[in-house]
């Protein structure tokens, strides 16, 4: 073997006591929050870790509620972002307030006759909240006594004696999250509000009031199912209820599967053993209940479900708890497939059986679906042959190298790709992308309308069966390769129209790709106001009203754009963007960096899509031009704009 001659001359490289250190348990929740909480963010995104660690405290709450104790539980947001909890359950020992808040692996919970099916049974939990938050205070009340602990990032700054008080018995806290750590974060209101209603979907006669808002639920999961279902039912829902597991299942008039999975209240947004296991068992109890040679595609194609289960002393893949990954139901149990897979086969057989409106329904959707499959087989095939002679990593997709669906870590969140329309604009952000985390498929003219086609048309355009093969979600969205789906089109009237084209497209045949939260809009800027003297020499660069002496102001709104002018006074000179070939690689640089602004594809039961989508994308053309006509606006530089 030769003799590797560098490793005896790294005089560089020192490695000895003085390099070992020990962190207090606060400090390496600050230098390592995502070992804890997932990621940081700002608020925008609904999983952001100022959600995280209000959930952490919440979960305390509801596991009291679990055990049957305390029906009630009071959250308060201010618009500072200051959260406090109350809850009236037992209230934690007096004598342990300062371990449960401040020890790590400290916890009532890791004896599970105390917590039998909680969620958090590590200790971590609030003690992240804590350790995040530049401020934090915790009281406990028992039985005529209080003890209250205050923090500033984990550290104690009162450690108070046990006072008598006329509180009712539960735990209060509130904390300020380290606005250092959640830079420039704001909770949202409606994560907030689902999140609070998801809550009481689980956790069936508990009040939840949050900010004068009351969340209660009678049923359960058929409550979540109605409240979340964007099309009717094709058949009334049908609700099975059973120790330790609750179901919901029924078909609605669209593509693909829709499935809400819980364990133990804990919303498992990417699923895990328990959603595999339901997956499999509905599809193999209703192909044997007809004794058809179904293909489980087809059973579940429009399926729209929702699985709760309590499993003793859970394993989730992380801290977030949002993927499970427990064998068992319990230690020494049955599996969580055979549980579920037993419960199913009794409860939803006897169901087809008795209920012969509801068989009837379910088997023509499935007999619908089979035959659609069946008609655009030969077109699906021919489609993926096509796809792969167009080689898309060479012709319509510049790709990046960290994948949502084969990555572990952070930036497997981070991945995304652009869906540009032409050459110019594909061009300027392939050159200043994150070659990592970031791809972009170029799109050829407008797509077509979708509004009303069925499948088949996804196999016979070019365009759209090109897209559906980068992003890997002709099996469903299990596979899907970027975790943000990014329309960035120009902010045009055409660019206008090919959003919606492409919004209109999802809707139609990826629903859960919108509802699960993976489709976004670039939002890029309307303008660019600069100092005519100054800023062609200097290489500064603002984005909004920033600094009084920037020489260059970027604005996404007009009231950016008149505050820049403001500033700049004669000297301002204003360009309106028309499209994104327009602004170059070095301009596109921020745009799509870490301030990069997205807006999500939000998509709920009030939204009336069904409406919307049949007057703009529909055959009502004359209502429509009359509609188009009556509200054009002129703008000042003369031009028709239709964004308003």
């Amino acid at each position: 073997m030769a003799e590797d001659k560098n490793i005896d001359n790294r005089e560089d490289v020192r490695y000895d006591s003085n390099d070992i250190m020990t962190l207090d348990w606060n400090e390496h929740v600050r230098l390592r929050p995502g070992m804890y909480i997932g990621k940081l963010g700002d608020g925008t995104h609904d999983d952001d870790g100022i959600y995280v660690i209000l959930k952490e405290v919440l979960d305390n709450s509801i596991d009291e509620y679990a055990m049957g104790y305390g029906k009630q539980i009071d959250v308060t947001i201010t618009d500072e972002g200051e959260v406090t909890v109350r809850d009236y359950g037992r209230g934690i020992p007096l004598d342990k307030v300062f371990d449960v808040s401040s020890k790590m692996n400290t916890s009532g919970k890791f004896d599970s006759s105390a917590f039998k099916k909680s969620v958090g049974l590590n200790g971590v939990g609030i003690k992240a909240t804590n350790a995040l938050s530049s401020a934090f205070v915790i009281s406990s009340f028992r039985n005529g006594e209080g003890k209250t602990v205050k923090y500033e990032r984990g550290f104690v700054v009162e450690n108070g004696d046990v006072y008598a008080t006329d509180e009712p018995n539960g735990t209060y806290v509130r904390f300020l999250p380290d606005a250092d750590l959640f830079k420039g974060f704001k909770f949202r209101e409606e994560y907030v509000d689902s999140m609070m209603r998801n809550y009481s979907f689980l956790n069936t006669g508990l009040t939840i009031n949050f900010n004068g808002k009351k969340f209660h639920s009678r049923h359960g999961l058929l409550d979540l199912l109605k409240e979340n279902m964007t099309n009717e039912p094709l058949y009334p829902i049908i609700h099975f209820v059973g120790t330790d597991i609750e179901v919901v299942i029924t078909h609605a008039s669209q593509y693909g599967e829709e499935f809400y999975s819980f364990v133990n209240g804990q919303h498992t947004t990417q699923g895990g053993t328990h959603l595999s296991a339901f997956r499999e068992a509905v599809g193999r109890t209703i192909k044997e209940f007809y004794n058809k040679g179904f293909e489980y595609s087809d059973i579940r194609n429009g399926m729209v479900a929702a699985i709760s289960v309590k499993v003793e002393e859970p394993i989730f893949e992380s801290q977030t708890k949002v993927k499970l990954g427990s064998r068992d139901m319990s230690p020494g149990g049955p599996t969580v497939a055979k549980f579920i897979g037993d419960f199913l086969k009794k409860e939803l057989d006897n169901y087809l059986h008795i209920n012969g409106e509801t068989a009837e329904i379910m088997l023509r959707q499935i007999q619908e679906s089979e035959k659609e499959r069946k008609e655009i087989a030969g077109v699906a095939k021919k489609a993926r042959e096509r796809a792969k002679k167009v080689s898309l990593h060479n012709r319509k997709l510049r790709d990046c190298r960290i994948h949502y669906n084969d990555a572990k870590g952070e930036r497997r969140d981070e991945s995304m790709i652009f869906i540009t329309e032409g050459d110019s604009a594909s061009g300027s952000i392939t050159k200043i992308r994150d070659v990592e985390t970031q791809a972009v498929f170029s799109l050829r003219g407008k797509p077509l309308n979708t509004f009303g086609k069925t499948q088949k048309v996804v196999y016979e355009n070019d365009e759209f069966n090109l897209l559906q093969a980068a992003l890997n979600i002709e099996e469903g969205i299990d596979g899907l390769r970027y975790n943000k789906v990014v329309i960035a089109t120009d902010a045009d009237v055409d660019g206008m129209h090919i959003r919606l084209l492409m919004i209109t497209f999802l809707i139609q045949f990826f629903p859960d790709l919108i509802k699960k939260g993976h489709v976004y809009i670039l939002q890029t800027p309307l303008f660019r106001v600069r100092n005519k003297k100054t800023s062609r020499r200097s290489g500064r660069r603002r984005t909004g009203a920033d600094e009084a002496a920037a020489d260059t102001f970027y604005c996404y709104n007009d009231d950016e754009r008149i505050a820049a002018i403001e500033r700049l006074g004669a000297n301002a000179e204003i360009t309106r963007f028309k499209g994104l070939g327009e602004i170059s690689p070095d301009e596109f640089k921020d745009f799509i960096g870490p301030n990069i602004r997205l807006d999500r594809v939000q998509w709920r039961k009030d939204d009336s899509v069904k409406d919307m989508l049949e007057f703009y994308m529909g055959k009502n053309t004359m209502e429509r031009q009359l509609f188009i006509i009556n509200n054009l606006v002129v703008e000042d530089d003369g031009n028709l704009d239709m964004t308003h």
